[in-house]
């Protein structure tokens, strides 16, 4: 642009498009930091009682928009269940598997998330978000929390992100000794549950 090659019409796209780019690459950074400090045990960060619901709600709330963009249907359900964590690493959690459920739906889809107390021994509370988006081959489902890995390369840049979210929501759970399920079917929908002892 300083040299005059592009068109003063053009600037201001062009000017977006640097925009969008740096923030992406700020948010791959702060992604990695993320990850590195879980997987370090780095978090320095005191453990506290944290209603999941409150947080859940929080992250819709934040997320409406890209909801609404996307024709999606977000909604919650449950009971105040406490789980003793870590707040902010707790948040990043949930975020990304919203995030995540809005991001890879279809038009007018659906994500539900549901708080609820664990019913057998070990499970104290359980976090489940469910959607209607396009699936994950089941070949795939075991590589989804790796680093930087997606399913569907194709339409990544479209659906944005650094590709380190589930990784992220993997670290977390093993941070809060939480197990991670997954139960997913191609063109129906995802349903991800996070058990917390």
């Amino acid at each position: 642009m300083e040299s005059g090659i592009v068109k003063e019409e053009d600037m201001l796209n062009f000017a977006g498009i640097i925009h969008t780019e740096a923030l992406r690459l700020i948010h791959l950074v702060e992604d990695i930091i993320k990850i590195s400090r879980l997987d370090d045990n780095q978090v320095e960060l005191e453990k506290e009682e944290v209603c999941l619901l409150d947080i859940v709600s929080e992250n819709i709330r934040y997320l409406q928009e890209l909801a609404q963009k996307r024709k999606i249907c977000v909604t919650s359900s449950g009971c105040n269940a406490v789980v003793y964590g870590v707040r902010q690493i707790l948040n990043e959690m949930v975020h990304n598997l919203i995030e995540n459920a809005i991001k890879y739906n279809k038009e007018n889809g659906t994500v539900s998330v549901l708080v609820e107390e664990g019913r057998k021994s070990g499970q104290r509370v359980i976090l489940t978000v469910s959607d209607t988006g396009i699936g994950i081959p089941q070949n795939d489902i075991e590589r989804v929390f790796e680093r930087f890995y997606r399913v569907d390369k194709s339409h990544s840049k479209a659906i944005g992100g650094t590709g380190l979210g589930l990784s992220i929501v993997k670290h977390g759970a093993i941070y809060h000794n939480a197990k991670i399920e997954i139960e997913s079917e191609v063109n129906k929908g995802t349903c991800i549950r996070i058990i917390f002892p």
